[in-house]
């Protein structure tokens, strides 16, 4: 069967210099070992299938894989995924405002052309990581213990563990290397620009999969949001803020950050680079 797919750039600049995500839309009839086998042959860090809503109050419902592992919520795939669906001719029940089904549950999503913002949700894992685990993660980065700021439980979803470091050049100097630990790692590291400076942090996101090296991720939605949350509970950001993403990958990430009735929202571009046809 023939079905509708899109690839969509999120959270870039400007097209095609962000992160990119595949959609399947009209998914329904395909088993679980087919949706991994698409996700890790269309080699992107998540591939996502839409599929009919089963919950009240849902414009739609989504899978998101990141390779082979089935996430219950990632950021960047959230808004490909509600682009992708928009462009596809997805009208939402309420103007202005869609709202996906995904395993982290129901999650709203502001259109505003084409920058597109979901409501982050709340982390299923917070807290001080365990000292141990700290330690690797710092061995792992290759970084001066001096300069780490503190760490945290990230966790929305895909696991991470959050590493703030000193300054946004710390961060770009990272040399990350997971040779000597190996297993599943989700590590965030996030430093601050200069006061002042049109961009207020800088965000690395590193992950395993399988038996394969350390990747890293172009831009991170679910990090920022969890990100975000923890900042601004620490004292080390207010809203709203720019963030930047990829820099190191030759990517110009912008990710926009704001807050509203006590609801954080990440936000940024959306651009549709393919449109055509798949056969999974």
């Amino acid at each position: 069967m023939i079905r509708r797919f899109r690839q969509v750039d999120v959270f870039g600049e400007e097209a095609c210099t962000g992160n990119p995500v595949a959609v399947v839309l009209d998914a329904q009839g395909l088993d679980d070992e087919t949706l991994r086998r698409f996700s890790v042959w269309s080699n992107l860090s998540e591939c996502t299938f839409v599929l009919p809503p089963t919950t009240a109050g849902a414009d739609y419902r989504v899978r998101i894989f990141a390779l082979s592992t089935e996430l219950p919520f990632a950021g960047h795939p959230t808004l490909g995924t509600a682009r992708a669906w928009l462009d596809a001719g997805g009208v939402p029940a309420t103007p202005g405002v869609l709202v996906q089904q995904c395993g982290a549950g129901l999650v709203p999503v502001r259109v505003d052309g084409q920058r597109l913002a979901f409501a982050a949700p709340p982390r299923i894992r917070s807290g001080p990581v365990e000292a141990d685990l700290l330690t690797a993660v710092i061995e792992i980065l290759g970084v001066d213990p001096g300069r780490v700021v503190d760490a945290e439980w990230l966790d929305n979803g895909p696991g991470w563990v959050g590493v703030l470091l000193d300054s946004a050049d710390t961060v770009l100097e990272l040399r990350p290397d997971a040779s000597a630990h190996p297993g599943r790692w989700d590590i965030g590291v996030i430093g601050p620009h200069a006061a002042g400076a049109r961009l207020s942090f800088e965000v690395r996101a590193f992950f395993t999969e399988g038996i394969e090296a350390l990747r890293e991720d172009p831009v991170t939605g679910s990090l920022h949001a969890a990100a975000a949350q923890w900042l601004l509970a620490r004292g080390e950001a207010t809203v709203p803020y720019l963030a930047a993403q990829g820099t190191a990958m030759g990517r110009r990430g912008r990710v926009h950050v704001g807050a509203e009735d006590g609801t954080i929202w990440i936000g940024g571009r959306t651009d549709v680079v393919l449109s055509g046809t798949a056969a999974p």
